[in-house]
């Protein structure tokens, strides 16, 4: 595992960190046990081992090191064999809420094992453990363990209780909420754990934090977030969410000339540019996008009314999405059924300076959110569904 290969002196601050948060509690709860919120607990992990933070990408792993992927997990350690909520499928109700229970199971632990491979050809893992830091009064406790991908001909020991569905594999134990779309693992706290913290529990924990404040006289600036907008990577003509087939991700297809498999383009909807007309860089105008994997591809706004947002060469781009992300076979087009299979059908585009964007990929439902919070709607503009000459 990856904590036990630390050096002392990062175990150590790890350790520290974990004391003063957990010290901190009665800000949050007035339970006996520590309280160190999940975000708090993925940026601490970030921060003592020089991590890649990931949280802010809707994928299956929090952060990433040296091309390992860390769901980073914290609970209440109860009996040390609890379950505990290790993805949603909100957004895939519709896909398996007719099927009988087993084939039920059989269809989430295929969405599951998507997810996870997707993420690790995302962000270029080699494998994906949990970290997990569970509290009990007194003292954290920090264990990691495997995320195995579900052995779906190995399910066994299925059970309905009402909403529930348990079952197991040869690796691991997991129950499925029906009504509320969720997925459990039972998370075992092994006999040698890596890490137990003591913790002191500060009672006021108010009355130092304005002691901090008046004896250092600190000022907070306030948080910078970088501005950023939502892509979709589908169409909403007719009301129905696709991908076309002759233009955006399967611009490829189109006819007109002889193109690259991997040409495509992510759709730019004209709203985007009225409602941030400075947030890219005027049409041709080269800028650096860098991927999730800290990879740097050179990228432009070109076509009729900056539709498209294109990489240089074009096929770069095609290349990292529908190759590295979505493992398609050349000349496979790329439909909404696979994107609603990996849980992601936007992307997120960070500004970080005039020549410098990032871009992340987002669950389902991020670019609706998106056109709500703007005040806008969707007319069917997201993406072309002409054929391009």
């Amino acid at each position: 595992m990856f904590i036990e290969n630390q050096s002392k002196e990062k175990l150590s601050y790890y350790e520290r960190l974990l004391k003063a948060v957990g010290s901190l509690s009665k800000l949050f709860s007035e339970a006996p046990e520590p309280y160190i919120a999940y975000r708090a607990a993925e940026n601490l992990f970030c921060k003592a081992f020089e991590a890649e933070n990931l949280s802010r990408s809707d994928a299956s792993a929090d952060a990433s090191k040296d091309g390992v992927g860390f769901g980073i997990k914290t609970f209440l350690h109860k009996n040390g064999k609890s379950f505990e909520k290790i993805a949603e499928f909100n957004s895939d109700h519709s896909i398996f809420r007719s099927l009988a229970a087993d084939e039920k199971i059989k269809k989430i632990a295929e969405l599951r094992n998507e997810r996870i491979d997707t993420t690790k050809r995302i962000f270029g893992l080699n494998d994906i453990i949990y970290h997990c830091v569970t509290r009990q009064v007194g003292k954290i406790i920090v264990y990691e363990t495997p995320a195995p991908l579900i052995n779906i001909s190995a399910i066994k020991d299925l059970k309905v209780n009402g909403n529930t569905i348990q079952f197991s594999d040869p690796s691991a134990e997991y129950s499925f909420n029906v009504a509320k779309s969720t997925l459990y693992k039972r998370f075992v706290t092994p006999e040698q754990t890596l890490l137990e913290v003591p913790v002191r529990i500060i009672d006021d924990p108010f009355d130092q934090i304005e002691k901090l404040i008046s004896e250092a006289g600190l000022i907070f600036a306030p948080i910078k977030v970088h501005p950023h907008v939502f892509l979709p990577l589908y169409s909403m003509r007719g009301g129905i969410k696709k991908v076309p087939e002759k233009s955006g991700l399967n611009q490829w297809n189109a006819g007109g000339r002889p193109r690259d498999p991997n040409e495509i383009y992510i759709p730019i909807p004209a709203w985007i540019h009225r409602k941030f007309p400075n947030f890219f860089p005027d049409r041709d105008v080269p800028f650096d996008l860098t991927l999730p994997d800290r990879k740097v591809l050179s990228a432009k706004v070109c076509q009729d009314n900056n539709k498209a947002l294109m990489s240089n060469p074009n096929s770069a781009l095609g290349q990292w999405l529908l190759r590295d992300v979505m493992n398609l076979g050349e000349r496979n087009l790329l439909n909404y059924d696979k994107l609603q299979a990996i849980g992601l059908d936007t992307v997120v585009i960070y500004k970080i300076d005039s020549n410098t964007y990032d871009i992340d990929f987002t669950r389902i439902g991020s670019y609706e959110k998106f056109l709500t919070e703007n005040g806008e709607k969707d007319n069917g503009e997201s993406a072309e569904d002409q054929e391009e000459e």
